[in-house]
């Protein structure tokens, strides 16, 4: 039966010419499968799954590909799942000083485009979970340009210690306390009991349901799609009108690029400045930017939109309201619908439409989203800073946090690794005042981009967050920022960038307000200790990271992987 929806400038790049050698050798593995020749001329359909037992965040997502399986074959599809890497923070941190988390963002990119491409599918619809998974996806369907839709799988319940809220990051930070002698170990193991009561990402607005709200502000989802509880019945709909979607979109030709436009972009990033989202979220973007082959600079747009940029909600650990409030709240929907003028209502989506067509309808179920005109604050979640300690950038996640220190100044205390950084707490070498500087953690000096957190939590257990600032060029948790901390210093410590020349003893100042981070040296001192620096060397790794480590690009350019142009 011929599908009405097929025109004539649609062209299904999997049906290859019968009696061609790909044809032949396809079709004889297609038919050991149980496939029909009428089966293999249907728009075929990828469902790209990061599915694994070895973290909560991706538990339940093999039932979720059955049901956009069912739904793309109800519509005409033929479903492939397909699976990549499955990385989690909380798992995959433990080896090499968690300097695999962001390396795994870009495996599982070129996963997808190795089974996507080396198969010729004409479409995916990919199961975002945790955090490296939307952003790696992300850019998947940005490099690929075939059409692309995003099921949202959802977020975790938390639980309770008697009347106490408790999930996994403050697990996260509990574990920082323990190590300074804040709290007992009865005590943390207690909150680790009751952390975690269901499948999903971790509960609060950390860089998964940030990621999440991103894919919907972009357009690469249904409307009303983000957040959402995770394997509840609300969620399992979702996941079948996806999977119906994507065979119309094949016939209507609509791709991710055609999507990913710079309203696009603007849409995501107003989004994440409104929800008080994670700072992880601006280096991905600027990846899928990249991958979408566009100049857009999105740190760029995110410092200049950071001069009006209203907080709408404070989902925890930003205030008090729940994901699940926010999500019954409209969730990415109410947030697009309430920033008014200040989204690009031309945005192209999945739907066909664009989102003036998507809005124009909708009224957000309750005030828990707040408007742009009368917003919870007018002041920017997120700071972007320069200086020179930052010529190229760095970020400062404030939230809400007006209210505290925005100008410090104090003498540098040096270290190359977390593991030092706590032991001189342990031992007391950081004072109340210090500046503690945290290097060697960028995506080349990692390589990989170490976790800062860890670090910053154990101040916070030492009752030194309002007194010891943080600089540091490595990565910071999307959820639990403590204190002033100036994270992904640009250029890194590794090859010369001015963290990497700072001495103990020198003074550094954080000016918020004036979106600065300086140090007090004089040309000639900066001079002297540049040309006594040692030139940049590749590091011992071995695998994946070597590799890696040769190709990674800065974070101006997302850190995606590319190799050097032999012209420069």
């Amino acid at each position: 039966m011929t599908d009405t929806r097929k025109t004539n400038s649609v062209t299904l790049r999997s049906n290859f010419p019968v009696g061609s050698s790909f044809w032949a050798v396809r079709r004889a593995q297609w038919r050991a499968l149980g496939l029909t020749d009428e089966d293999m001329e249907k728009p075929k359909i990828a469902v790209v799954n990061t599915s694994s037992e070895l973290a909560i965040c991706f538990n339940h997502l093999d039932a979720v590909a059955a049901v956009v399986k069912d739904a793309v074959r109800e519509a005409g599809g033929l479903p492939f799942e397909v699976r990549t890497a499955a990385p989690s923070d909380f798992i995959h941190s433990a080896g090499n000083a968690g300097k695999y988390i962001l390396p795994a963002r870009d495996l599982i990119t070129n996963d997808i485009e190795v089974q996507v491409e080396g198969a010729q599918l004409d479409a995916m619809v990919c199961l975002a979970s945790c955090d490296k998974t939307a952003p790696g996806q992300l850019m998947a369907a940005a490099r690929l340009n075939i059409p692309t839709i995003f099921v949202i799988c959802g977020y975790q319940s938390s639980g309770h210690i008697g009347d106490e809220h408790v999930d996994i990051e403050e697990v996260f930070l509990g574990a920082g306390h323990h190590a300074m002698g804040a709290i007992t170990l009865e005590r943390l193991r207690e909150m680790s009991e009751q952390a975690i009561g269901s499948s999903g990402v971790c509960s609060g607005m950390g860089t998964a349901n940030s990621m999440h709200t991103v894919c919907e502000a972009l357009g690469m989802t249904l409307p009303g799609h983000a957040p959402v509880r995770a394997y509840g019945p609300k969620m399992l709909v979702h996941a079948a009108d996806a999977g119906r979607r994507i065979v119309d979109m094949v016939w209507e030709d609509i791709r991710p690029r055609d999507i990913l436009t710079e309203a696009a972009f603007e849409n995501a990033v107003r989004s994440i400045f409104a929800i008080s989202g994670s700072i992880n979220t601006v280096k991905h973007l600027q990846a899928v930017a990249a991958e979408a082959g566009t100049d857009i600079d999105v740190y760029k747009m995110y410092e200049t939109f950071m001069e009006n940029a209203p907080v709408l909600v404070a989902v925890r650990p930003n205030g008090d309201t729940s994901i699940e409030a926010f999500e019954d709240g409209g969730g990415a929907r109410a947030i697009l619908k309430n920033l008014g003028s200040l989204a690009r209502h031309d945005a192209r989506s999945v739907t066909g439409g664009t989102l003036g067509d998507i809005l124009s309808d909708y009224t957000p179920p309750d005030d828990t989203v707040k408007t742009a005109d009368a917003p919870l604050s007018d002041k920017p979640a997120i700071v972007i800073v320069r200086g020179n300690l930052a010529p190229d950038t760095a970020i400062i996640k404030l939230g809400l946090r007006y209210d505290r220190k925005l100008v410090m100044t104090g003498p540098a205390i040096c270290f190359d690794t977390p593991i030092a950084a706590i032991e001189g707490l342990q031992q007391g070498k950081v004072k109340a005042g210090d500046m503690l500087v945290l290097r060697g953690l960028g995506v080349k000096g990692g390589p990989g981009m170490g976790m800062a957190s860890r670090v910053v939590f154990a101040i916070e257990g030492a009752g030194l967050s309002e007194d010891v600032s943080v600089i540091t060029d490595g990565q910071l948790s999307g959820l639990v920022n403590k204190g002033l901390v100036v994270g992904e210093v640009t250029p890194e410590a590794y090859g010369g960038g001015p963290l990497g020349l700072i001495e103990d003893g020198d003074l550094i100042t954080i000016d918020v307000m004036a979106r600065r981070v300086d140090a007090h040296l004089t040309e000639s001192q900066w001079a002297e200790r540049r040309a006594a620096c040692a030139p940049a060397e590749l590091s011992d790794q071995r695998g994946y990271l070597a590799s890696y480590e040769e190709v990674v690009q800065p974070l101006s350019r997302g850190a995606i992987l590319v190799r050097p142009r032999k012209d420069g």
